[in-house]
């Protein structure tokens, strides 16, 4: 997969390393420059289904504890402004 965009780091490779990204595996300068990519490239932060893999690491982490209600609803606005803030930077002109 590759947007068409130029980046530092290319969207094959960033795809291919997200994982050990998540799951802080990699050194800090490799994992600065996939959240780089990610923070500027809409494509590959939809590809990567931030929200789906935030849930299931969470999940691994936490097994079966319920977070207060207030955490919840705090952590889902959060990551709403975040989809939309990544959806907004997409159709910004460079």
């Amino acid at each position: 997969m590759s947007c068409g965009e130029p980046h530092e780091t290319d969207c094959r490779e960033v795809l291919a390393e997200v994982y050990l990204y998540l799951d802080l595996e990699c050194g800090d300068e490799r994992r600065l420059l996939i959240r780089e990519h990610l923070d500027e490239c809409s494509p590959c932060l939809r590809e990567y289904g931030i929200e789906k893999e935030v849930k299931a690491l969470v999940a691994r982490c936490c097994g079966n504890e319920t977070a207060p209600a207030e955490l919840r609803e705090r952590l889902r606005l959060r990551l709403s402004e975040l989809v939309v803030e990544a959806e907004t930077r997409e159709y910004l002109p460079d």
